[in-house]
């Protein structure tokens, strides 16, 4: 009867050396795996050190801007920059209006957009593909070529120096991107589900809250979060639509730190461009996950 005998290196001892052959396969992984490493800390270096140095700057004084190294560290810790940007500048009051502004433009987009794209793909009816056309060609439409006539528009209209030019403008110039992306997320959902559903009786609303958008949810966040950014970030539409300073925010708000003959207060600035950046940073360590699975979740066919 034979008789089965384990490797002599499967066992250790404690307190016992492992192995030669073990220690040359580490060393071995551990010569494959510098060069990585390597590459993994300049990638972070690269993206960290741009808003350490943010950081570090909004606490220095117009003197050590203009006369210390651009990277040299401030003299002393104080948030006195921080205070004079939120006073001073305003920068509290341009927050709210990014707020204001950005809150229902981003509601309507992903609303209607999501709408338009479950009728477009989900449902039958003719002339579906000639409408997700008509949306695909807002995409082809530079803002910069609408914002006169919108502009002339909206006065005639009489709501001219209301946040009402700068939501509509924001919602409509959402759309299309949205309807297209989340059109592409609905046609990875295999169509057995609705089928199954409507042979339960279900309507097609009930489809829709039911079944669509919880299939969909990662991939909305994401949708979501782009067009916030597009919409939190943006500076032309928001000196276009806004003649009274009281309702810009925070992009077009910054401008206040700038002097009328180019002279610019770099404290409270740089201390206003980092609570702008830190805010968006926030924000995407809350959503990242959801913002990885709505990706993955796009690219897999169901």
């Amino acid at each position: 009867m034979a008789t089965i005998t384990a490797p002599q290196d499967v066992f250790i001892k404690p307190g016992r050396k492992p192995p030669q052959r073990a220690r040359r396969w580490t060393r071995s992984r551990l010569k494959r795996a510098i060069p990585a490493w390597i590459g993994i800390v300049v990638v972070l270096a690269i993206g960290i050190y741009p808003v350490f140095w943010l950081f570090v700057s909004s606490f220095k004084t117009q003197r050590e801007f203009v006369q210390e190294s651009t990277f040299a560290m401030p003299e002393s810790w104080n948030f006195d920059n921080y205070v004079e940007a939120l006073t001073t500048g305003d920068l509290a009051r341009n927050f709210l209006n990014s707020v204001i502004v950005t809150a229902p433009s981003l509601a309507a987009i992903l609303v209607f957009g999501l709408g338009a794209a479950f009728a477009i793909e989900v449902m039958v009816w003719k002339g579906r593909n000639l409408t997700l056309l008509l949306f695909l060609s807002g995409i082809m439409i530079p803002g910069q070529m609408i914002l006169v006539p919108l502009f002339i528009a909206y006065f005639n209209m009489g709501i001219s120096g209301t946040y009402l030019p700068m939501i509509l403008t924001y919602a409509g110039l959402g759309m299309p991107l949205t309807v297209f992306l989340m059109t592409a997320y609905f046609r990875s959902v295999p169509r057995e589900i609705f089928e199954a559903a409507t042979i339960d009786g279900a309507s097609m609303l009930r489809s829709f809250f039911s079944i669509g958008i919880p299939l969909v949810r990662n991939a909305l966040f994401t949708v979501g979060l782009v067009q916030f950014l597009s919409i939190w970030n943006d500076l032309l539409i928001a000196l276009t639509f806004t003649t009274n300073p009281d309702l810009r925010p925070i992009q077009a708000g910054l401008l206040n730190f700038s002097g009328e003959y180019g002279q610019v207060n770099y404290g409270p600035l740089f201390a206003g461009v980092f609570m702008n950046v830190f805010t968006l940073l926030i924000l995407f360590v809350l959503l990242n996950q959801r913002i990885m699975k709505g990706l993955a979740g796009g690219a897999v066919k169901g």
